[in-house]
């Protein structure tokens, strides 16, 4: 059975899901019930952390003398989750202790690097779904009034192909994906979760002692990364249409310094202050390079024309049939501009910079501290 709460995001209806932490907790939970009462259950409940109850059908039940399986089934709601659909499994034993030990099976990573939520080692399963998985197990305990120790072992038998798929083997989390969740429910595109991963790599980045960071928008900055200035891509850690939340989050980290390498058609929009570069707030390109390339001279002619091109390169190509030198002095005064509203953004604890480059016509624009923050994160 579905969930069948809603939200409205963009003027659409959208379905509500659950977690994989939330599975898990649901899954350890009918477990630990079988395995203490003897009583097969096909359904559970569980509260998440975000007060939402579910009630939810119970998988591929086994039922042993020393132990219970089972799973519960995925539902992500109408969120493109590559796990929808993937029955997330607990088996549940006692052990001689008296406390709740929770470990990763088959198909569950398993920690390499620091800066994660989990130390290196750890299963991922992260700190919320076992706050969770501990808490609905010492409630079964309590109404079983049994006083023992539990183990659980959290298993999905498609994670180590799910993974693929994943940011984990970036990260350093092999072998299986994250059991995963803050709320214990999935909000459909939510763009925290996004946010919520940039902040996992970077914090990673820290934890390892970088003191410099690369940013980079999306592909398009990781292929230049590579292709034209040598550097290893993984070096950076892409933000998405997530600029300014990026570098809050250097700056909340302590970082020193964050360069930011991306297409024109990303961080054009940052000479006029936008630091969520996705189409939905705003498309200003074309307003930003004719506000610059009227600023340095152009004539209205040439200006009119750029406001009717749907590429900065195509913007680029306006400006330098009538004077390269002109151009050169337009995209001067938006690397001025890039270079203020980072600054601004960043704060005095963070040295900002940018390169910003098109596919044609190669780098565009270089803050005045890009190099030197270049030289520094290379040095780390």
């Amino acid at each position: 059975m579905s969930m069948e709460e809603y939200v409205t995001k963009d003027g659409r209806r959208l379905r509500l899901g659950y977690t994989t932490g939330s599975c898990a907790a649901a899954a350890a939970k009918a477990a630990a019930w079988m395995l203490l009462t003897g009583v097969r259950r096909e359904r559970i409940s569980l509260v998440t952390p975000k007060g939402i109850a579910l009630s939810l059908e119970v998988r591929d039940i086994a039922m042993e003398e020393d132990r219970v399986s089972c799973a519960i089934e995925k539902d992500s709601g109408d969120d493109p989750d590559i796990t929808k659909g993937a029955l997330i499994y607990a088996c549940v034993s006692r052990n001689e202790g008296k406390e709740i030990v929770i470990d990763g099976g088959k198909g569950v990573g398993r920690v390499t690097k620091r800066g994660l939520d989990q130390p290196v080692g750890a299963a991922a399963i992260n700190s919320v779904p076992r706050k969770m998985i501990r808490e609905n197990l010492e409630e079964i305990c309590c109404l079983a009034d049994y006083r023992g120790g539990l183990s659980v072992i959290i298993s999905v038998p498609q994670g180590e192909e799910l993974t693929k798929k994943t940011f984990n083997p970036r990260l350093g989390i092999v072998g299986g994906i994250s059991i995963l969740g803050t709320t214990g429910i999935v909000e459909p595109m939510s763009e925290q979760a996004l946010v919520d991963t940039i902040r996992v790599e970077l914090n990673q980045r820290r934890a390892n002692g970088a003191d410099y960071v690369l940013l980079t928008p999306g592909n398009y900055g990781a292929e230049f990364i590579k292709g034209s200035l040598g550097i290893d891509p993984e070096r950076a850690v892409q933000t998405s249409n997530f600029i300014g939340d990026g570098l809050d989050i250097c700056r909340e980290l302590g970082f020193r310094g964050a360069l930011l390498i991306g297409h024109a058609g990303k961080l054009v929009k940052l000479g006029g202050g936008m630091m969520n570069t996705h189409s939905k707030y705003g498309d200003c390109r074309m307003e930003i390079l004719a506000a610059q390339a009227g600023a340095a001279g152009f004539s209205p002619a040439c200006i009119a024309a750029m406001l009717e091109c749907v590429t900065c390169d195509d913007a680029v190509r306006v400006m330098r049939e009538e004077s390269e030198a002109r151009c050169r002095a337009a995209l001067e005064r938006l690397t001025g501009r890039i270079a203020f509203h980072l600054a601004q953004r960043g704060g005095d604890g963070l040295e900002t910079g940018a390169v910003y480059f098109s596919k044609e016509y190669g780098i565009l624009g270089e803050t005045g501290s890009a190099r030197t923050l270049l030289s520094k994160i290379l040095e780390g």
